[in-house]
């Protein structure tokens, strides 16, 4: 497994990180065996995966507490645990408090990768929090990273990142203190490489890319696009007017996100690869993407991920699919967050 080196300090990741939002079981995902997650994070460290994303909003908590006791007696040299804050958390005193209930849940003395989750901003907090005096009166971005310098200092954590941050987020930010951003990024969201990837590469920040399969979607689960299950369906992909747990309110991408499914089956047929095989390859063809997180349930899905980095892609093959694709990354345009409408984007 190749391993990519952040350039703004010595953190050094897996080209193939295991994203563990599913561990622990919630309304999300459903259940998760424990059992499968000790198996899947012991196979990945042997497959040589090194890092592990989760956050305390995943599953309240139960994310965090899972991927911990999948980690007893694995080596912690071996790995690199990723782990969130909400921005509704990054008050000064908030934040210690639950950086410290992470490293409990986690059973570790240290974080790797202390990451806050979405800028810090009303629109942003409304999504974790109703407290309406923390979204009139949210954190500092100041007050946040003056913390963050202080628990790296203590040794709590040991690199400081950001995720589904802008460029005009990062501008007010001590970029050289900023190891990583993680942004979606995959064959149907492609917004990212508008701005963000570039501003990234050009101030030394690594980006890990999240939703590598677009939950399912381009691991070719589902026959037609109304097969997708209402909680995946909810992205700007999906016309909001067929699916009543949309919140962006726009008319979606269906009829290009439908071409490009059935242009990249096409390709599956010609090449015998399949479209999680294509979907992680082609991610791993841009080296802007220092890791991409796959999910994996289970040993198979574990296996048939890391089977996608033995052979290249090829650039042929990635400028047909860049090609196949193109029309959804110009619907949609160049924002990050897929969940809200271009005006209501949370990153912005």
């Amino acid at each position: 497994m190749k391993k990519n080196l952040c350039k703004n300090s010595g953190l050094v990741l897996s080209q193939l990180g295991t994203g563990c939002w599913s561990f622990g079981g919630g309304d999300y995902w459903g259940e998760q065996n424990q059992k499968d997650v000790n198996n899947v994070v012991h196979a990945s460290v042997d497959m040589g995966i090194n890092y592990f994303d989760t956050a305390e909003a995943y599953n309240e908590g139960r994310s965090e507490s899972s991927l911990g006791e999948a980690i007893r007696g694995i080596p912690r040299d071996k790995i690199v645990v990723g782990t969130k804050i909400s921005p509704s958390n990054c008050y000064k005193k908030t934040l210690v408090t639950h950086c410290h209930a992470s490293l409990k849940r986690l059973r570790t003395d240290y974080i790797d990768l202390y990451m806050i989750h979405w800028p810090i901003h009303p629109h942003s907090i409304r999504h974790f929090s109703d407290d309406i005096l923390i979204i009139e009166n949210p954190p500092t971005v100041d007050e946040a990273f003056e913390t963050l310098m202080e628990l790296k200092q203590q040794g709590k954590i040991k690199h400081i990142g950001v995720s589904n941050f802008s460029s005009n987020r990062l501008k007010d930010l001590p970029l050289e203190e900023i190891v990583v951003n993680e942004l979606p990024y995959n064959l149907f969201c492609r917004s990212a490489e508008y701005d963000i990837l570039p501003k990234c590469e050009a101030a030394g920040i690594g980006v890990i890319g999240y939703m590598a399969l677009l939950q399912g979607i381009l691991a070719d689960l589902y026959p037609t696009l109304n097969d997708v299950p209402v909680w995946q369906r909810r992205t700007r992909h999906f016309n909001s007017n067929g699916t009543k747990e949309c919140r962006h309110g726009e008319n979606g991408a269906e009829p290009e996100t439908n071409a490009a499914l059935m242009g990249i089956r096409k390709i599956c047929k010609e090449t015998g690869l399949t479209m999680a095989e294509i979907s992680i390859k082609w991610i791993l063809e841009n080296p802007a993407i220092t890791c991409t997180l796959v999910g994996s349930r289970n040993i198979h899905e574990l296996e048939a991920n890391v089977k996608s980095v033995h052979e290249p892609l090829g650039m042929d093959l990635k400028r047909e699919l860049d090609k196949i694709t193109c029309p959804i990354k110009e619907k949609l345009g160049d924002h990050l967050d897929y969940y809200e409408s271009a005006e209501n984007d949370r990153t912005l």
